[in-house]
């Protein structure tokens, strides 16, 4: 478990990136339940077919891609899916990847509402990254939807380039990879 320190009322917070845990799967669900309607009230087609959904949070869980971050208090801010080498709709992309070889996908990046525009989303991006590495996988790779501004400035930060468009059930999402040194 690494800290990430980020901004709370201009105090520095270290927040833990950290396997999830079954207990968890109540604080995921209620995170992506809040970015579900967050979607939904910027007009968004994003999370509005029924997925993500609790079923999905407990296969995350089981499967052990889940992982949250987790304030000094333990209490869950964010979440994350971690996949090592494995999105099918990602071999059909309408552009280039930056690289041939391993990469980490990461899904279903949601923080709670009272954490937002802290940083937090940067913060899981900066770990997943971390994780990577500590596997010896040389890339990382996302996907978003074209209105989410906010996951695409948390790209733009992070240093991720724009790698062209995957179809994800069916709707278009913008791709991006970023390799590691």
């Amino acid at each position: 478990m690494n800290g990430v320190n980020v901004m709370d009322r201009n105090i520095a917070v270290t927040l833990l990136f950290r396997r999830a845990a079954a207990t968890d799967h109540g604080a995921i669900w209620s995170i992506l339940q809040g970015a579900i309607a967050r979607r939904a009230k910027d007009g968004s087609t994003q999370w509005q077919n029924g997925y993500p959904n609790a079923d999905v949070v407990s296969s995350d869980i089981a499967r052990g891609i889940a992982f949250v971050v987790v304030d000094s208090d333990n209490t869950v801010v964010g979440c994350c899916a971690v996949i090592d080498n494995d999105e099918p709709a990602y071999a059909d992309i309408r552009g280039a990847w930056l690289s041939d070889g391993e990469f980490v996908v990461v899904h279903r990046i949601a923080v709670a509402e009272q954490w937002l525009g802290r940083g937090v989303a940067q913060a899981i991006m900066a770990h997943v990254e971390d994780l990577a590495r500590g596997r010896a996988i040389p890339a990382v790779r996302v996907d978003t939807n074209y209105d989410n501004v906010g996951m695409l400035r948390v790209f733009e930060k992070r240093g991720y380039a724009y790698c062209g468009e995957v179809l994800m059930s069916g709707s278009p999402r913008r791709a991006f990879e970023k390799r590691l040194p």
